[in-house]
């Protein structure tokens, strides 16, 4: 089943054209990553296939019911509590309050947040803690899509793993789908099926390469040696350079 087909989407902003041209598809139960130079448009694609941005032209095609969308900043509301902020994950959906706090509280627990922090405000979280209040309201009510943009670049390296192996479950062990916009091939290989580069202007998928074995499955030997072998043999993988410029400077 396709949870998400682009056709030929374009876009323009202020007069310029970003996008043009650009197709791919997501089945039920896979993960896409979608990577691509800094201003190449990937973030305003990502914004287009969720239906926040109304492409100048082309279609888009939703086979879910409901998404989420985990934005490169945790866009939490100030004034709101943790709990708070997670539960709007929740809004419009059914629950009698039990049932609420009971998914909150499994969903705060995911992302590794303490029960001591549930009741703080965003301005009292480390950046981390804030992406991972973000992470749990976008899992709390159980989408059937989900969207990552470079959600995990303010954690540390063993939090990062973690919630890539909780976006690896969540996509696998419940048959949802997602799209996950990244500089990094090395944790594109970790989680995802398929990795579709995008073209430097915008002007199209130049690529979309198809991950051996299963996500979860794979070796940190395989995922290095993958991507030694794509930025070396692939010139449309030196995007990849790009990133690691970006972290080290």
């Amino acid at each position: 089943m396709t949870l998400l087909q682009l056709k030929a989407v374009g876009h323009v902003y202020l007069g310029r054209a970003v996008l043009e041209q650009v197709s791919f598809d997501v089945v039920q139960g896979e993960m896409v990553a979608l990577v691509g130079p800094s201003g190449c448009g990937k973030s305003t694609l990502a914004q287009i296939a969720a239906g926040l941005i109304i492409p100048r032209h082309g279609e888009v095609a939703r086979g879910y019911s409901r998404c989420a969308f985990v934005f490169q900043e945790p866009r939490l509301l100030p004034w709101a509590t943790v709990e708070a902020n997670v539960a709007l994950g929740l809004s419009g959906l059914p629950f009698a309050r039990s049932e609420r706090r009971a998914k909150i509280a499994a969903a705060c627990h995911q992302v590794a947040l303490e029960e001591s922090d549930w009741h703080k405000f965003p301005s009292q979280l480390s950046g981390g803690m804030r992406q991972r209040t973000a992470l749990a309201r976008a899992l709390v009510g159980e989408p059937d899509f989900l969207y990552f943009d470079e959600p995990f670049t303010a954690l540390d390296a063993a939090l990062r793993r973690r919630m890539q192996d909780l976006v690896v479950a969540t996509v696998l062990d419940n048959g949802k789908g997602g799209l996950f916009i990244t500089h990094d091939i090395h944790e594109a290989l970790r989680i995802c099926h398929r990795i579709a580069v995008l073209d430097r202007h915008g002007q199209g998928i130049l690529d979309c390469v198809t991950v051996p074995e299963r996500p979860g499955n794979r070796s940190e030997e395989m995922i290095f040696e993958t991507a030694r072998r794509l930025i070396s043999d692939h010139p449309l993988f030196a995007v990849v350079e790009e990133h690691d410029e970006r972290r080290l400077a």
